[in-house]
């Protein structure tokens, strides 16, 4: 891998990661028509890594108030106010997408990832963005979620497991779908990313480093996924308080049809 490639895929990720447009589609379609070689785990791995640190230091300050809120919760047992009540909710959804991960980690990583079922997929989850985003009533705020939406969020996570769905496409549509407005479903998936990606860094991080070591390539990848991470982040939460999502959707179902019709010339 080039210098270039790791930045050109860095960036990527990170704009994907946090637009509902599918990162996982996004890095293994660019290889595939640009003719590249596979990066690796360890490249992947880092690559989440830069993510990570765009969604620690964009929601900083709310970090640290949820921080603050769950020792508060294990100090004095109560769920009594609107930061402690995030805090529970975080952990309800990050639950299913825990469990499915484990559970279908190879599916994901071998079976999900063929050209065809990544072009559906983005088809597919552009069509219900839309419709969702459009067609339904959308006025709660991130301070009404209850716990029963949590889970339903959470749920929804599991299915980005396959590539072209997308983890924030998916949780997005679904709060959207719950009536919450479009910063608030934002921001929720935003902070829902967190624990999964710190849980993926921390699993796969040491066998990955260890496969693939430190290199110039990698760390430059890092910083390029980290630095676009936070564009996508910041640019996202200004676009959806004053347009749709439904940009991405036609994006999604754009960029489908394209994989779709590059199958069909290439084969």
């Amino acid at each position: 891998m080039t210098p270039l490639q790791a930045i050109a895929l860095g960036v990527i990720q990170g704009l994907s990661e946090f637009l509902p447009i599918s990162s996982s589609a996004h890095l293994t379609l660019l290889p595939w028509l640009l003719g590249w070689e596979d990066p690796g785990l360890s490249f992947d791995v880092a690559l989440h890594f830069g993510t990570l640190i765009a969604v620690l230091w964009y929601f900083r300050m709310e970090w640290l108030a949820l921080i603050k809120a769950a020792f508060g919760i294990i100090t004095t047992g109560r769920v009594e106010t609107p930061e402690k009540r995030r805090v529970v909710y975080l952990i309800i959804a990050t639950i299913p997408g825990a469990i499915g991960g484990l559970l279908l980690q190879k599916q994901a990583e071998s079976a999900f990832r063929s050209p065809q079922i990544i072009a559906i997929a983005l088809i597919v989850m552009g069509i219900l963005l839309w419709i969702v985003d459009k067609a339904v009533d959308q006025r709660r705020v991130l301070g009404e979620m209850r716990w029963l939406d949590a889970l339903l969020i959470g749920l929804s996570q599991v299915i980005a497991l396959i590539p072209g769905v997308s983890r924030s496409g998916s949780t997005i549509t679904t709060a959207r779908g719950l009536r919450f407005d479009r910063e608030s479903a934002a921001e929720f998936s935003f902070l829902m990313s967190m624990p999964i990606i710190a849980a993926a860094v921390i699993l796969e991080g040491p066998k990955a480093l260890h496969e693939g070591g430190l290199t110039n390539e990698l760390m430059s990848g890092v910083v390029a996924s980290a630095i676009s991470g936070w564009l996508a982040i910041s640019i996202l939460m200004r676009f959806v308080s004053r347009h749709s999502y439904g940009i991405f959707a036609f994006y999604r179902i754009v960029l489908g049809i394209t994989v779709l019709a590059v199958i069909y010339a290439r084969g």
